[in-house]
């Protein structure tokens, strides 16, 4: 973080920093009380999902706070696409090692963008000091029983993605200066690692359409696997389908964008299950399809597994 901090207590720090990004249709009761009250139309059900990113973990060190905002925003704002969700807010703990002017109002930058282009107002949160962490939690709607879930998939159906795979895996590498590049698809990679564009309205789309659906977040063939698993069904990937960037392969041998593509994650495209009887969305593309059995079976000899924890 930069210098230039100024002591503060937290409330005066939220009451500079984080108010006044909570106005949306849906908020009732925003910021400054002791909690957030939030409109929810006939026959809808409430839709909750919560992601916590820690610097040296899910971002680098030193990471732009502005960019830092905006994805902590996305990633966690992706889930409510999964399940074809409109959002309605969201709330943001946030865990800083100190006051820093500077460094919080990049911060709102991000957030504000963030608020904007999701339509999800920060209706709420926490401020603590601590290791860098953020922590979005998302609220969305759906019409009751139309939620998107992960169990739906049925042999037959086609395995189709929302729009390119590996993409941020590439633009990271080009952060970090594990490999070189310049020009248009630097930036580009670069931007689709730092601002990540959930797929909120195909989700929306997708209800009733598609019988299961997952972000792309730990890698493709780990988050397809989680539809495999829930939906007990064999997702078979076909790697030659996949859909890679001229930009990630002006950068990267076929074999490193391969793994990019498959193991890399952080996309945030959909990965979802459609059958024959529906019409595939624009910009979507079919990588494989759905069989009985267990688990996720890829071609690719080498094929890598996702991110995980533990």
């Amino acid at each position: 973080m930069p210098g230039g901090k100024q002591p503060r207590d937290e409330f005066s720090l939220i009451a500079r920093y984080l108010k006044e990004l909570d106005r949306g249709p849906a908020v009732v009761v925003g910021n400054g009380d002791d909690g957030a009250v939030l409109r929810l139309d006939a026959h809808e059900e409430l839709v909750v999902s919560v992601d916590s990113m820690l610097e040296g973990v899910h971002f680098p060190f030193d990471s732009p706070p502005s960019e830092l905002a905006y994805r902590a925003v996305a990633a966690a704002t992706s889930d409510l696409a999964a399940m074809g969700a409109r959002p309605l807010g969201m709330t943001l703990a946030l865990t800083i090692p100190e006051a820093d002017d500077a460094w919080l109002r990049e911060l709102r930058l991000g957030l504000s963008d963030a608020v904007g282009d999701f339509s999800l107002p920060l209706v709420g949160g926490d401020l603590t000091r601590g290791s860098l962490t953020l922590s979005v939690q998302v609220m969305g709607a759906v019409p009751a029983g139309g939620a998107i879930r992960r169990d739906g998939a049925r042999p037959g159906d086609r395995v189709c993605v929302s729009g390119p795979l590996g993409d941020a895996a590439a633009g990271l590498a080009l952060i970090e200066g594990r490999v070189a590049g310049d020009g248009p698809a630097n930036t580009a990679l670069r931007e689709h690692f730092w601002r990540p564009m959930p797929a909120l309205d195909l989700g929306i789309s997708l209800r009733g359409k598609a019988t299961a659906a997952v972000d792309v977040s730990d890698g493709l063939l780990a988050d397809l696997g989680h539809i495999a698993e829930a939906s007990k069904v064999c997702v078979i990937v076909d790697s030659s389908q996949l859909p890679i960037s001229e930009a990630v392969n002006s950068i990267a041998s076929g074999e490193q964008a391969l793994a990019w593509a498959l193991g890399g994650g952080e996309d945030y495209c959909l990965g979802f299950t459609l059958p024959e009887s529906h019409e595939l969305p624009p910009g979507s593309c079919v990588i494989g399809r759905v069989e009985e059995g267990a688990g996720v079976r890829c071609d690719a000899a080498d094929a890598v597994d996702g991110y995980r924890h533990f």
